[in-house]
């Protein structure tokens, strides 16, 4: 990559320019957001995931608002995204992110998404709270492998949150992590984002990251960009069928667009 005389970057595949455009910067973790990841560790032993191999901090509302007052001392940030690992239990971290998010209502008129493992009433919570979007991640549709790689958790207990979660922060404010490359079939995919799309919830389909933490225990392949594309462009009709826009999202991953091919963005 290199800067051309207008100091846009530009890749080049030997003379050819492939893409060329601007260079933005992150503030935390990804342009104009404050993108947070409130408990870095994690009880449960997803196969995929090398967060419990790591545990990390768990980020104080003290730490949490010092990061986020950073980022807008910048002038640039339009919304804050907090993430979390489960430290000791769903119903202990939903209750930390509630703590977070009044402290930082009370500071900012932005708004917040919040991507937490679901516990009971969690979406009530977190929306009384000042939350204004929510993500719960299925990780996979397809039962045989969520048991596989996710065994301690509940897929079925998940899909029902995001049903409810569309109740109550409403249509095009509600999503869900969907991982590709972890042998499932595009039959499979089909079926889920399906399911998905008519909870008028919205999938990011997101390509695996093999991680060498996570080698000895599962052996998975990121997709093609073919297959990418192929997903991305079902994934973009399935929600114009449900008159879901991905683009309506102001906070966490959909705008970001850093690891995925989203829907009415890049599709």
């Amino acid at each position: 990559m290199s800067l051309d005389s207008d100091n846009a970057a530009i890749l080049k595949k030997g003379e050819e320019v492939i893409v060329k455009g601007a260079l933005e910067r992150p503030l935390c973790h990804c342009p104009q957001q404050a993108y947070i990841t409130v408990s870095e560790k994690c009880i449960y032993d997803c196969k995929f995931c090398p967060v419990p191999k790591i545990q990390g901090e768990i980020k104080d509302n003290q730490k949490v608002c010092r990061m986020v007052a950073d980022a807008y001392a910048t002038g640039s940030l339009s919304a804050i995204s907090l993430t979390s690992g489960v430290s000791v239990s769903p119903e202990v971290e939903v209750e930390r992110m509630v703590s977070v998010i009044k402290d930082l209502t009370r500071d900012y008129d932005l708004p917040i998404g919040v991507s937490v493992y679901p516990a009971k009433d969690s979406s009530e919570k977190l929306y009384a709270a000042g939350a204004s979007e929510v993500k719960y991640n299925v990780e996979t549709m397809d039962t045989e492998i969520f048991s596989r790689v996710c065994p301690e958790l509940s897929l079925e207990e998940v899909v029902d949150a995001l049903g409810e979660a569309v109740d109550i922060f409403g249509k095009n404010k509600v999503c869900s992590n969907f991982i590709l490359g972890l042998g499932e079939s595009d039959a499979t995919v089909k079926e889920g984002v399906s399911l998905l799309t008519e909870l008028d919830v919205i999938p990011l389909l997101r390509p695996i990251s093999p991680n060498p933490l996570r080698r000895d225990v599962i052996d998975v392949r990121r997709p093609d960009t073919q297959r990418l594309i192929r997903l991305g462009s079902m994934l973009r009709k399935m929600l114009d069928r449900r008159s879901l826009r991905a683009d309506k999202a102001r906070t966490m991953c959909l705008p970001c667009t850093g690891c995925d091919l989203t829907p009415h963005r890049d599709i």
